[in-house]
């Protein structure tokens, strides 16, 4: 009777481990460039619901308060210490963060880069939300819209660029340079950086309007970038004079559209980029993907080229015909 009782002790034991193990849930870092940032906060709520979709996944939202690598470090060497099982992070430098992540890989952390990329050597995939090339024609296209809507056969443009070292951004602005000649409309004058930050961006348009006096249209590729030199171009005084696109939220670009400041921009769905995000990072823990491609969920699955990168989506206009209707979801 004491043997049978042991034996039944030791398989309800053993049971227990082994529901413990199936039902442990996979920890996900989801590590924005900085905090406070719209276009992140509504990537978390993508990430939320493929966490709920998943079931056994716990996405942990996070990032720095200031937009540096070294903030980003400060992030990565506490998510490593934490001992998450996933890292999905927007970079705020491709090679900076490289060692760190590094680190974690060597601990068995998969790591997934979205948005802004880190160097292949820190991490296994990378999602870009759209077509690199698509995203830097797109920009320049709405440059020349806006110079079309003035009726202009040319006109001064500037960029508004986030940190000089963002990967995303430089990777657009070189696409961008590379169709100019097919806008002969767009006289590019300069790149301004504002470093993701609303006040240093706002001071920065100042700068551009008093600096280029014919400037006529500042494409800013940042979702930061974009609503304050929308903002500083109405209190300058300047609207119907220089347009303002390129890439934005519609709940924080509404305003701007319905001023004048901006007749149309784009953006892919930050919601879903941060679902993505999330079903890749998955499906690297579970060891589901392959180098060919990963799953993202109801979205699909992306396909990866030899540097395990792959695009989500098309980047999508807005202007005053559909604003409303999407300001009210992103």
């Amino acid at each position: 009777m004491k043997t049978k009782s042991i034996l039944g002790c030791t398989l309800t034991v053993v049971a227990l481990a082994l529901s413990s193990s199936a039902l442990a849930e996979v920890k996900i870092a989801l590590v924005a460039k900085s905090l406070g940032n719209g276009f992140f906060e509504a990537a978390n709520v993508g990430a939320q619901e493929a966490a709920k979709e998943l079931g056994d996944v716990k996405v942990i939202y996070t990032g720095p308060t200031t937009t540096t690598a070294e903030a980003q470090i400060e992030v990565l060497n506490g998510l490593i210490a934490q001992g998450v099982d996933a890292i999905a992070i927007s970079a705020n430098d491709p090679d900076a963060l490289v060692p760190v992540l590094k680190k974690a890989m060597q601990r068995g952390i998969k790591v997934v880069s979205w948005d802004s990329g880190v160097a292949k050597e820190g991490r296994q995939i990378h999602l870009n939300p759209s077509n690199n090339a698509l995203i830097g024609e797109t920009n320049v296209k709405l440059a020349a819209d806006a110079l079309k809507a003035m009726n202009l056969e040319k006109g001064d443009v500037a960029i508004l660029s986030a940190t000089p070292t963002s990967t995303n951004q430089n990777i657009w602005i070189a696409e961008m340079k590379k169709v100019l000649p097919k806008y002969p409309s767009v006289n590019l004058v300069t790149v301004a950086y504002g470093d993701d930050l609303s006040d240093k961006s706002y001071r920065e348009t100042v700068g551009l309007l008093k600096s280029y006096p014919d400037l006529k249209v500042i494409v800013s590729p940042s979702s930061v970038g974009i609503v304050a030199a929308a903002q500083a171009v109405k209190d300058q005084g300047k609207i119907g004079k220089v347009y303002v696109t390129g890439l934005g939220l519609p709940s924080e670009m509404a305003g701007a559209v319905k001023s004048g400041a901006s007749k149309s921009f784009a953006i892919w769905n930050p919601i879903d980029l941060g679902y993505a995000a999330t079903y890749l990072a998955n499906d690297l823990v579970k060891g589901t993907a392959t180098k060919d491609e990963a799953s993202m969920g109801k979205l699909g699955k992306v396909k990866l080229d030899a540097d395990g990168s792959g695009a989500m989506a098309e980047p999508f206009v807005y202007d005053a015909s559909n604003i409303d209707k999407f300001s009210k979801i992103f």
